[in-house]
């Protein structure tokens, strides 16, 4: 008869080993565990703030009212007149740094609001004025803080296009306006075929 020899100092050694590889494998599964939630995390953060970025480029914009050509003399419209309000669903906007883009026959330029005279129209800037403004915040910052608020946009014509040229009998251009969040609002301004008699059209 043969008898099996067992050694348990063998057998504890054994078991050992397999616990520290155990453990290892633990330690690894947790710290993967926590870079992927850290991943995962930054992910979700980066996404939110893409949608809230592409969201505010939809809603946070200018909205047009009316569109007037004024100040006409015989050679054409020399001053634009855009009153503009806030697009549903939009925040506050501030005007003072919205950029309009107008663009016609005699080229694309660029304007901007004089932040020492808000009000002036000339060959860089466009001029901001309350319409309807019931605290304030237009005729202080250019900001429309309030669906009812209405501005005006000013744009002297003749002083964009350079010399004595306003916009002649038939024109058409073209008015982006980009707001601080990447909304645009696109004004197109056609001149009727004939001014004569008129103080003020629609554009």
């Amino acid at each position: 008869m043969l008898t099996e020899l067992t050694n348990d100092d063998d057998r504890g050694q054994v078991g050992i080993g397999t616990l520290i590889v155990f453990i290892a494998m633990v330690l690894v599964a947790a710290i993967a565990a926590g870079v992927l939630i850290n991943t995962a995390g930054f992910l979700q953060s980066s996404a939110e703030e893409t949608g809230q970025q592409s969201s505010d480029q939809v809603t946070n914009r200018l909205q047009l009212v009316n569109a007037v050509g004024e100040d006409i003399n015989d050679n054409g419209v020399q001053t634009v007149n855009l009153t503009v309000k806030r697009a549903p669903g939009a925040a506050n906007i501030d005007i003072g740094s919205t950029i309009a883009q107008w663009v016609d026959s005699s080229g694309s330029y660029d304007l901007t609001v004089d932040d020492n005279n808000p009000k002036t129209s000339d060959n860089d800037n466009f001029g901001v004025t309350e319409v309807q403004d019931d605290d304030g915040s237009i005729s202080d910052s250019q900001v429309l803080n309030d669906p009812a608020d209405r501005a005006r946009l000013e744009f002297s014509a003749e002083a964009i296009r350079g010399g004595s040229n306003p916009l002649p009998e038939g024109a058409t251009g073209t008015v982006r306006l980009n707001t601080q969040s990447g909304g645009t609002t696109t004004v197109r301004l056609v001149v009727p075929e004939t001014l004569s008699g008129n103080s003020a059209v629609s554009l």
